[in-house]
């Protein structure tokens, strides 16, 4: 092998092939891991798996393969919910620019005083989020005691809540289309 030092999980100084593929073995049964169950999915005696186990540290090159893959895992979740918000992100832009262009259809003369405060509401909720404010109306005003407010959803409940508003949306805008 190369002098250069190997990760502690890959093949070591002086590990003979035969032991390496043994550790890979043991490695990847995961946490519930152990000579016995190694030596015996290789066909092998306990006693030499113990002793490659042993004398190439295996417990702990296996904890540092947990820690790397946990690592790794991270990641990958840390990138997806990157790749989520620049997503959902996009959708708010094209669902903003919908809203607009409806909005500026509406001749306010037509909307009801309520219709008119909610859109107020609103309009001054996103305002004061975008300047890093909280929102002047109270969560519980907000969600008017009707179901789970939008913080404690799941992304999968956004997700589907997103989706079905965007359907609506879709009928509704078809519907003053025709």
């Amino acid at each position: 092998m190369d002098d250069v030092p190997a990760e502690t999980w890959e093949r070591q100084s002086g590990e003979s092939v035969r032991a390496f593929e043994a550790f890979t073995v043991y490695r990847d049964l995961g946490p519930a891991r152990s000579v016995s169950k190694t030596a015996r999915e290789l066909g092998k005696a306990r006693s030499l798996v113990g002793r490659w186990s042993r004398t190439y540290a295996w417990v702990l090159r296996a904890a540092a393969w947990d820690r790397e893959q946990d690592r790794i895992f991270l990641a990958e979740q840390q990138q997806a919910r990157r790749d989520i918000a620049r997503r959902h992100a996009r959708l708010a832009q094209a669902f903003l620019g919908k809203a607009v262009a409806r909005l500026q259809g509406l001749d306010p003369r037509e909307l009801s005083p309520g219709d008119l405060l909610r859109f107020f509401q609103v309009a001054a909720d996103i305002e004061r989020r975008a300047a890093g404010d909280e929102p002047a109306i109270p969560a519980a005003v907000q969600g008017s005691g009707s179901g789970p407010q939008v913080e404690a959803w799941t992304d999968e409940e956004r997700h589907a809540r997103m989706e079905q508003l965007r359907r609506e949306l879709e009928r509704r805008l078809s519907e003053d289309g025709r």
